[in-house]
């Protein structure tokens, strides 16, 4: 008792064609015949082991630079001052 309407569903191709940009091509199951893609396994950093940081804007660098300010700072303030509420200074007075 098929109930799925036959007419709503997108052609399946099993053989489809991937492209990335580092010109791996690899044959996936997909609704699209060809694909095209910016990244794959072969040149990931995940997968490769090889660090790849795509920084145009210096961001990275500005980042690392923050932090490590940021990082002699905290370790410097000194012990947290315990604040005592105005009822509490006044009944130690009297």
């Amino acid at each position: 008792m098929p109930y799925m309407k036959t007419e709503t569903h997108p052609t399946y191709f099993a053989g489809a064609k991937a492209t990335c940009a580092c010109g791996n091509v690899m044959s996936i199951g997909s609704t699209r015949e060809k694909l095209s893609v910016e990244i794959c396994s072969a040149c990931h950093p995940f997968y490769t082991g090889n660090e790849k940081v795509m920084d145009t804007a210096g961001r990275v660098e500005k980042f690392k630079a923050h932090r490590a300010a940021a990082k002699p700072a905290r370790h410097n303030a000194g012990p947290a001052t315990k604040k005592v509420s105005k009822k509490a200074s006044e009944s130690e007075e009297n």
